[in-house]
This record gives C-alpha cells, structure tokens and sequence, in this order.
C-alpha cells in the first residue's frame, strides 16, 4: 500500500514523467517499478525536497544496471535546482526565459555583494550573454558532475544562497577570462562555446574564482625554503596565504642543513629538516583552501640530504608523531648519478647543504663531477657531517616505504632540468603538489602555473569505416576518430584563455606575481585519453595506444607551442624569454637527445617529427614565445568528473566501483563496456554480479568476447612499465612533465624495483602515486563461490587516503561494490 498521499504521488510522476522524457532505454515496466520503489519509500506528507531526495536515490542505487540512470537522476537533480535558484517550478518557454533573466539577475547581484568583479557589469552586454546560453548543454552532465558542481564550484552568497545555473556558471567564468580582451563580448563568447561543450576545462581554482572578487586563478605554487630560522618561517607564511585562495604547494627544502650541523650563530647543532616539516605538515592541515577543500602540500628533499633517511619515515603510522606529516605529502629529488649508482652496486654518500652548498644548483654531468668532488673531501677529512650508505640499499629502503606509505613519490632531477626551457634562469630544485610542474623557484621567486586540460573524448567523431584500425574493425559499435581540426581550434582557444590567467590572477604573495610577470608560465593538458581510446577502438595495453599518446601529444604541442609564439606576436614575448632554449631553437623533443647524450644511453622512445615544425621555429624565431612554459598533464580528479570521463592521462580505474569524494559516494559504471555488451545481448542481472564479483574486471568473464574484454581492461590490468611507456613518447613533447600514478597490481620488490627503474630509463621526469591492490581474498555471501571463483579486493593505493571499503556483504546479504577515494590531486585539476 502506497505511504504518498495524492498530491504526493503526483509530484513524483511530474517529476519522473520529465525526467523520462526522450529517455527510451527505460521501458515502462522499469518506470512502473520506479514510481513504485519511490511511493514505498517516502512517507505521507514529504516534503519537496525529501520527495525529490527520495527520486535521486532510487535512480542512483539502480545506475550499475542501467546507466543511463545517471542521466535520468542528472536530470531529476536540475529540476530540484533550478527552482531552488530561480524560486519556481518552470518548463519549456518559461524556464528558457526565466535561466537567461536569472543570469542577468544575478550578475548584478553578485557585484552588489562584492562576490564578483565589476567589470562584468561594465565591460559586457548581459543581455547579449544571456541570449548566447545554450541551456541544453546542460544535458552534458551526468549526476556526478552536477551533484559535485552543486557541493563546489557554482557561486553562492555568504549566506549560502547558489546564484548560478550550470550554463550561467560557464559564462561566469568565460566572461572573467574575458574581462581584459579588446572585445569582450566576443571573446566571452568563444571562451563559453569551449567551456560549455566539455572541450577544455581550467583548473578548480580558475572555476572557483574566474570574474569574482578576488580572482586566484593559479592551481600551482612552487617555492624554495632557505637556510635560516626567519626566512624559514617567512616560508609558512607564504604557505598559509598562498593555501588559503586554494593553491597547492610543493615546497623545496633540501637547502636546509642537517640534523647535527653546526649554527654557527648559536654555536649549538641543528635539529635538521624534519621538525621543520612537521610545522609544514601542520600548516596545511590548518587551511581551508577557499572554504572548499583542505590544505595541500608536498615537501621535496634531495636523496643526497643527509636527513633523507629520516626524510623516508614521515609518512609512517608508528614512531615518534613529532617526526611525522600524516597531512603532507613528500617526493624524493633524485639525480641520475644516483641511478647510476644503484645500477652499479655503488656507494652513495649523504651531505648536510651547509657543507655542499652548490650541489643543488648544478644537474647532469656538472652535478656529477662536483658531488664526486665532494666525495673526496669527504675522504680527507675536509667535510664534517656526511655518511656513506650502499646505494642499492637506499634504494631499497625508498621503495619499500613508497609501497608502505605511498610515499616519498619519485622524481627526478636531470631529466627535469635537461628539459626546462628556462634553464638560462637557474635550476629546478622540485616539483609541485602533484609532480606535473617543472619551474625555477629562489627565496625570491615563488613558481606558479596555471592550468587547464583538453578533453580528447569531446573530440572524436565518427569515420568512414575505411578508416577503421585492425582494433576498430573487430567491435561492433561505428567506427571513430580524433577530429583534429576540432582539437587544433580548441587547443588555440585554450591557451589564450591559459595567457589571460596570468594577467588576470589575484596574486597571493609578491614573490608569486613577480615570477609569473616574468615568466608566464601555463600548463595546458589532456584528459578522456583512456575514454578516447574505447571510443575508436584501440585498446590502451596495445602499441597502437603507445603510437596515439605520441602523435595525439605531438599535434596538441604543435598547436599549443604555436598559439603561443603568436600571441607573443600579438602581445609580445615574456621578458625573461632571451637567452632560454626557446631563443636558442631548442623544443621539448629536442631536450629528449640532450638527455640521452648527457647520460650516454639511449632513451628508447620514438620521436620522429611529423608536423610541420619548422614552421614553429620560424615562428618562435621571429616573435619569440609568450609563455615560458606551455605543457602540463595535472592529475584533473575533479575536472575529469565534471566532465564526465576518465582522469589525465590514466586508464579506468575499474569497469564498475563506487566513486568516494567529498560530494559523496557515487557508482561508476563503464559506458562503453556496457552499450557494447547489450549489442551483443550480453548484458543482465547475471553478468552484472559476475561484474561486480570481480570487482569491476571482465577479464576473467569468457562470455564476454576476447576482444572486449582486450578493449576494456582497467588500471591494474595493464602492465605498469606498459603505461610508462604511453607517457615517457608523450613526454618527448611536453616542455613540463606528467602526473603519473603507478597501479601496482603485486607485492613482488623486485618488479616494484623495475616499475621505478623502468621509468628513469625511459626519461620520465616524474611520477606521482603508487596504487596497489590489496593482498586480501573477500567472500561475497550472495554469489556462488563455486561458480565464480575468488578475486582479490581492489584498494585505493594512497594508503593516506584510507584505502578502500570492505569489499564485504551487508547485513543484508547484498555485495558492495569495491569503493575508491580521490586522493588530493584535485588540489591542481
């Protein structure tokens, strides 16, 4: 018996019945039994928001058997908000009219409280932007996005009242992009047409702020953290107002002496690195970035510090607590001379910077023969504090704490410095939050970069089935390909739109405003890789994808490296352009054989140029760059879920797993796997619980087609060194780096010890998390054993983050999907 009363019941089949519409996947037997689901569960008398709460959990909770639910609940969840922001219930012609009077409303709102920039009143047409909304384009996001969208990013009064439709909030952020352009109007236009289809996306803290008050559009800050006690704590004083408008931070603290080095000034030893690092820690943990997500830092320290050793064990969960950082993450900097000497059974010897001054301003071969120098005071008495450790065993000791803790990350000096354009400007001396930023820091000079990612999965379009690849020929879906116009368009958007930033960015420190005026910096990256590969074919553990990472890379570099050398044309080069390897015609694929030449070896990735660069080198020859960087793969957690595909550069994380992030827990179920199983007649309710037995895989499943189950294999599926090799030819390309996590699917040292190895021989710059599997076999009460065998329970592989849920049954007997949390790589994407 139905616990609604009339009116009740009738608010939830107007609400479904709109919801539904053009939706023909569902039949009528399905939304029988949704209304009916729905009626049971809410009792006589709820409310609007308890009737519209009650839709978004049934749909929800029926998203792993029917994707297109989270479409419905997307739906259902921007009925609820549009009334909320424009106070009534509206359809058709009356709710297109009242979403562009509501953005006009509340731009001028939005000024009057000193939420948003005046300038939107001045320099724009709010008619003319308003008629421009598209709000169909709300139909491009799913559930997740809009719940995240509504917990995070659209404008809200001190009061908590939200001011922005989805379309208005695209717009907000195009015209504060916009604001400074000769024609505003039209760039704003242009900026929304790319923000509002999916095709590029900036950074969390350019969505949080662009066109408001105080507009920190700036995902990444860099600095340096000198050798002396007021200098130290003017650097948590950076830290603390360069967190709180929502930067993340990587902070560079090898130039510290060690713990037992002498002060002269005090003539007592010093405590060293750590103690420092725990007010670091503590720091973070104390910043609320914007009132919308935690603090978030990285401290990097060089692997020839005589604190390294200690350096390992911060992010243990045993020891004394003054001599850990459980809220700040940690990287070590690593020079080639190190690998060297791991590779060679060598001795490493650990210094106090005091004592070494030099060695962190010198990379490669310089580097090399100094610290050698070094070494042989160190033999004669000359040096005071220094220690000499097997260097296959500190290797050793760093890899078993990573696979503990899941840190320190792993970078590495040269190949970031060999790289750098700007290294007529000094060294780089660390990465950032998340290891994709590779900038010239000083006491003087706080690196920033601003960020935004090009999404590959909005940009691939049907083909002629002459086209097809062998991959694409044996699926049954239509055939497709990147539409490379399309791309070049969008990426010459993108980095005008990345340029603005810069001019544009309310600057939290000085030290961060001069290094950016000077510099101008910008990352463009790429996310949907993985999600652009299903789409035309091509299975990400194949060679064809390692040849799509290079020439997709290639062709967004080209167009990105170009745009920029125009618009230094246009609006001049960056003033510390002279001298840097863009004046002297040096690219980012050339710095691939200076590498190689540097460390006489080969570097084993295919860097033949098939554009037409030359054009690029006149170009930059002539107008100069204005950008000293243009290129960067950030991690793009939360963008990507906006967006609704898959992360970076990353392969899936599973085929089906619950999503925990701080808007909630949400169920991911692969599309694709999905759309082509039901073309086959393939999908039910008995391969969905062989699905989630074996927690997201189908590898095991041979009903599914060898061929599929080839296509749609997850991150731990693909061989780790397999991945690095998709990154290390899409590097030659990129003059930063990439944030690369590491899926470990084992507990083996000795493979763990090839992965990192692997990764410096193919000149990676950098990595970033190492994810495991756990080691754990989990029995799921409602599934025959005997039928399906066991399988091990995924984890989240930043054991910082908590891992994953138990993989166990309910009180009721109903198995759980494996769950998944962000980790804090949204503190850059």
């Amino acid at each position: 018996m139905s616990h609604q009363t009339a009116s009740s019941t009738d608010r939830i089949a107007s609400i479904l019945d709109r919801a539904l519409e053009d939706e023909p996947a569902v039949t009528e037997a399905e939304r029988r039994d949704l209304r009916r689901a729905i009626d049971e569960n809410l009792y006589a008398g709820a409310d609007r928001a308890e009737v519209y709460e009650g839709i978004l959990q049934a749909l929800t909770a029926r998203i792993e058997r029917k994707p297109e639910y989270k479409r419905v609940a997307a739906r259902v969840f921007r009925q609820r908000y549009y009334h909320e922001v424009i106070g009534k219930d509206l359809t058709g012609d009356d709710l297109d009219r009242a979403y562009r009077e509501t953005f006009v409303a509340n731009i001028e709102r939005g000024v009057a409280a000193d939420l948003l920039d005046d300038r939107l009143l001045d320099h724009f047409d709010l008619d003319a932007l308003a008629d421009y909304l598209v709000p169909e384009r709300d139909d491009h996001f799913e559930y997740l996005a809009m719940e995240t969208l509504y917990q995070r990013y659209f404008l809200r009064t001190n009061d908590g009242e939200h001011l922005e439709l989805p379309q208005a909030f695209w717009m907000r952020v195009a015209m504060g992009l916009a604001v400074e352009e000769d024609d505003p109007d039209a760039r704003a236009k242009e900026f929304y047409d790319v923000l509002s289809k999916l095709e590029f996306t900036p950074s969390t803290p350019t969505l949080f702020h662009s066109g408001t008050a105080h507009p920190q559009l700036s995902s990444c800050y860099l600095t340096t953290v000198p050798d002396d006690l007021e200098g130290i704590f003017e650097a948590y004083k950076h830290h603390a107002q360069l967190s709180k408008w929502s930067g993340g931070l990587g902070n560079d603290w090898t130039p510290l002496r060690a713990e037992g080095a002498l002060i002269e000034s005090t003539g007592v030893e010093s405590t060293g690195v750590v103690p420092f690092l725990r007010i670091s820690n503590d720091v973070t943990a104390a910043i609320n970035r914007s009132g919308k997500r935690r603090g978030a830092a990285c401290a990097y320290l060089a692997i020839w510090h005589l604190d390294f050793p200690a350096f390992l064990d911060l992010k243990r969960n045993t020891g004394d607590e003054r001599r850990r950082t459980p809220d700040m993450n940690t990287a070590a900097w690593i020079p080639d001379l190190f690998m060297e000497r791991v590779q060679s059974s060598g001795d490493w010897t650990l210094f106090s910077p005091d004592e070494v001054g030099d060695l962190h301003e010198s990379t490669g071969e310089e580097f090399a023969e100094t610290y050698r120098e070094y070494e042989r005071a160190a033999e004669n008495g000359e040096i005071e504090n220094f220690e000499t450790v097997e260097a296959e065993e500190l290797w050793r000791q760093l890899l078993t704490r990573l696979f503990e803790t899941g840190h320190p990350w792993v970078t590495f000096k040269d190949p970031c410095n060999i790289g750098s354009p700007q290294d007529h400007e000094g060294t780089v001396r660390s990465s950032n939050l998340c290891t994709e930023i590779t900038l010239n820091t000083s006491q003087d000079e706080h690196a920033v970069c601003n960020l935004g990612s090009v999404n590959f999965a909005t940009h691939v379009r049907d083909s002629d089935s002459a086209e097809r690849s062998s991959a694409e020929t044996e699926r049954a879906s239509a055939p497709a390909k990147l539409d490379r116009d399309y791309l070049e368009e969008t990426v010459e958007t993108a980095m005008r739109m990345l340029d603005n930033v810069v001019d544009l960015c309310f600057y939290p420190t000085e030290e961060a405003e001069d290094s950016n005026m000077r510099h101008r910096p910008v990352g463009l990256g790429t996310m949907g890789f993985h999600e652009a590969l299903m789409e035309i074919g091509v299975p990400m553990a194949s060679e064809e994808a390692v040849e799509k990472a290079n020439r997709w890379q290639e062709f967004v570099a080209y167009h990105a490296i170009r745009t920029s050398s125009k618009l230094a044309g246009k609006r001049g080069a960056y003033p510390s352009f002279e001298g840097s390897k863009w004046d002297r015609g040096i690219l980012p694929q050339d710095t691939v054989d200076l590498l190689e030449d540097e460390r006489g070896r080969e570097i084993p990735t295919e860097r033949t140029e098939t554009l037409d660069w030359d054009a690029v080198r006149e170009s930059i020859a002539e107008h100069g760059m204005r950008n000293s960087n243009t290129m960067a793969i950030a991690p793009t957690a939360t963008v990507s879920t906006i967006n609704g595909t898959t992360a970076s550069i990353e392969p899936m994380y599973s085929n089906l797993y619950v999503k925990s992030n701080m808007s909630g827990d949400f169920t991911i179920v692969n599309d694709h796997l999905v759309a082509d199983l039901r073309e086959r007649d393939l999908w039910d309710d008995e391969l969905l619980d062989r699905i989630k037995y074996h927690d997201g895989s189908i590898q095991d499943i041979e009903t599914i087609p060898a061929n599929l189950r080839e296509l749609y294999r997850s991150a731990f599926e693909i061989d780790p060194r397999h991945q690095l090799r998709l990154t290390a030819h899409r590097q030659t390309w990129i003059d930063q780096s990439v944030s690369h996590n590491v899926f470990f699917p084992s507990t083996d040292g000795t493979l763990l010890d090839d992965i990192y190895t692997t990764a410096w021989e193919l000149g990676l710059k950098t990595t970033y998390y190492l994810r495991t599997l756990g080691a754990s076999q989990i029995e799921k009460s409602t599934l025959d054993l005997s039928e399906y065998g066991k399988t091990q329970h995924r984890e989240n592989g930043d054991p910082a983050d908590g891992g994953a849920d138990d993989h166990a049954a309910d009180s009721n007997g109903s198995s759980e999907l494996a769950s998944v949390e962000d980790p804090t790589c949204d503190a850059c994407q």
